[in-house]
């Protein structure tokens, strides 16, 4: 269950990002946070500040174009900048 929902249905880039974003760095550590969005931009963008932030992030498609997106704030890599060189 997620500890903080957030739903961006009807915002537009750079909003579901930036709010996620926001979300991330006012929550605790090892919390989830549940983030809803139909904005396309969404699919990349998000997973994309997940990576470089270290934490996981899991995609729900919808039949109805929404998103969901699971994040996770444990650390999948203490030094995310650095796994391989490269950032999605």
């Amino acid at each position: 269950m997620a500890n903080l929902r957030l739903d961006l249905t009807g915002q537009l880039c750079p909003i579901p990002v930036h709010e996620s974003r926001r979300a991330m760095e006012r929550s605790s550590d090892h919390d989830i946070i549940e983030v809803l969005s139909d904005d396309p931009e969404s699919l990349h963008d998000i997973p994309a500040l997940c990576f470089r932030k270290g934490y996981e992030c899991d995609v729900i498609k919808s039949e109805d174009q929404v998103f969901t997106f699971i994040i996770s704030k444990y650390k999948t890599n203490p030094n995310p900048q650095h796994s391989n060189g490269t950032i999605p």
